[in-house]
């Protein structure tokens, strides 16, 4: 508990306790404490119009109920209290109640300020998982420091959290990366070759290819293709899913957790649709498999494999 919820308990307890000794009538609920840090040192550490505010509730005059609750606030925080003006209460804490508030953030460390855990679930928040085939943008860069930011207060507030980046490596992408630094490397070793249609054009994969021949020289050009595919896509992967590590590393965003879609196929994909087919929530049309989502409150069905 912060300095400033401590002296506001202490006086709703002086309140309370005036109010228990028949000083005041309450004719309602007490209304929140404000304390506030005065514009000025001399008038102390905190400030409160509290004894304005109640006014209404005790029916009396604010300077009596500061007076009240003042007399039943212990001193053992505070240097003085003084009553200002109509009815303003100044504390002026003493040096040692502020020293000790040092050593406790002091040793507290990265960890003051923290709720204590709420024992709950553990919250999944999953975020960035840009796709393992090129350079993070400007884009990307958001999404960490906003999932980031997420991932931290939680924490703070005392949330079981993973945070999670899915790597999308299965599927189209993974397979034009291949066919894209497959004809760089053809390329950059003088053979003819047309670019894949759905290639990635940008600079990093000529990079990539590059380093793979600094590495590797023409080792796999006489290669049958697919098996030449094949290793190129491992190696390019591998490449940039370090690079993105690294990126997010340098941008102090780091995940729990880096989750592989690969990891997902074949069989708990063909676990998790036939669990879907069993409870008749999945049917085919038009060559493909649908999610009956829309028994779910959807706004229509959704392609769940093409």
């Amino acid at each position: 508990m912060q300095i400033k919820d401590k002296i506001a308990e202490e006086i709703k307890n002086a309140a309370l306790a005036a109010v228990n000794e028949g000083v005041f009538k309450a004719s309602g609920e007490l209304p929140e404490i404000f304390l506030e840090v005065p514009p000025k040192k001399e008038f102390g550490d905190f400030a409160t119009n509290f004894a304005m505010q109640s006014a209404k509730v005790f029916g009396t005059a604010p300077k009596k109920i500061a007076e009240e609750i003042v007399k039943r606030i212990s001193g053992n925080r505070f240097e003085k209290i003084e009553i200002a003006g109509a009815g303003f209460m100044n504390f002026y804490l003493k040096p040692d109640v502020i020293y000790d508030e040092f050593k406790t953030i002091y040793e507290a460390g990265e960890n003051f300020g923290q709720l204590e855990n709420r024992g709950n679930k553990t919250i999944q928040i999953e975020y960035v998982s840009a796709n393992p085939t090129g350079l993070l943008h400007v884009g990307h860069g958001r999404g960490a420091a906003a999932g980031s930011a997420i991932v931290n207060i939680l924490r703070a507030a005392g949330y079981n959290i993973e945070s999670e980046y899915y790597i999308n490596d299965a599927g189209n992408q993974m397979e034009n990366l291949a066919k894209s630094v497959n004809a760089r490397y053809l390329e950059l070793f003088g053979r003819e070759v047309e670019f894949p249609a759905d290639g990635y054009h940008g600079a990093d994969i000529i990079d990539t290819t590059k380093k793979i021949i600094e590495r590797d020289g023409d080792k796999y050009l006489n290669l049958p293709e697919e098996e030449r595919l094949k290793i190129l896509q491992d190696i390019a992967y591998a490449e940039k899913l370090a690079e993105l590590k690294k990126d997010l590393s340098d941008f102090r965003v780091e995940f729990d957790k880096w989750f592989s879609e690969r990891t997902l196929h074949p069989d708990k994909v063909n676990a998790a649709v036939q669990t879907l087919r069993d409870k008749g929530a999945i049917y085919e049309k038009d060559g493909a498999l649908w999610l009956a989502s829309t028994k779910y409150g959807d706004d229509k069905d959704r392609v769940v494999i093409r």
